[in-house]
């Protein structure tokens, strides 16, 4: 049996987000021994947003936020954190229907529980058909595992995206600003310095939040492909298990 499982596709790997999750240790494991229990990757998931929801009320005590919308008047920056919020509060959805999907393969053993309708026995009972083909099966299986997250992996893209684009906004302003110089002038030597300081700062910060954002949604998301990965090889095997077990029971009966 070819129990290969949907890989992240090629265009999510060239991220620079996704390429330094990779290299984190423990971060590939296709699961965690918290993910095993009990909604255990929704727990890991609210450890996490409880952490940069700390994080964000630090900033918020020390006036950060407020500087933050001060200096960049393009708003790209609090675009790429409202973004950020979004993609993370679905990731906590995700999570919640993956651990339902592994509760409900871990408390049902054979394909006559279909009832629940949950993936494993979706799976097994198609299985069982003479006439059904493998390989669509394991695709169908493996795209309801991951193909939400496909969703997931472009707009953190797009976070990096907006990033570099406040980047070229802001060096195009300082660009702009030191253009329109025609000598300098030291009784204007403050305002002018004010202006370029202006578009050198969005440039920073719009780079700076969308690396962040890009880097701390795809460790969510990370995790969510390798919970998948875990889940459907499961599925899988405990399919092969019953398909091996059938012949054996004909036969002794």
């Amino acid at each position: 049996m070819n129990k290969r499982i949907h890989p992240v596709s090629h265009g999510h790997q060239l991220m620079w987000g996704a390429l330094l999750v990779k290299r984190l240790p423990g971060i590939t494991r296709p699961s965690l021994s918290l993910e095993q229990t009990p909604q255990g990757l929704f727990l890991l998931w609210l450890s996490f947003m409880g952490l940069l929801v700390f994080a964000a009320s630090v900033m918020s005590q020390h006036g950060m936020w407020r500087r933050l919308v001060q200096a960049d008047p393009t708003g790209l920056t609090m675009v790429i954190v409202v973004l950020f919020s979004a993609c993370s509060l679905w990731a906590g959805v995700r999570s919640w229907q993956l651990g339902l999907q592994w509760q409900a393969l871990h408390t049902s053993q054979a394909p006559h529980e279909a009832a629940q309708r949950h993936w494993a026995a979706d799976y097994w009972l198609a299985r069982a058909h003479p006439h059904t083909d493998k390989s669509v099966l394991q695709q169908v299986l493996s795209d309801r595992a991951h193909g939400p997250q496909e969703m997931a992996w472009w707009l953190n893209g797009i976070q990096l995206k907006l990033g570099l684009l406040g980047k070229v906004i802001g060096f195009s302003v300082l660009a702009l600003e030191l253009g329109r110089m025609d000598g300098f002038d030291p009784q204007q030597s403050a305002q002018m310095l004010k202006s370029l300081t202006g578009g050198l700062g969005i440039a920073l910060l719009t780079t700076i939040t969308g690396l962040t954002a890009n880097i701390l949604l795809g460790l969510q998301l990370m995790r969510l492909d390798r919970f998948a990965d875990g889940l459907v090889a499961e599925i899988l095997t405990r399919g092969e298990a019953q398909a091996m077990a059938s012949p054996a029971d004909k036969a002794s009966a």
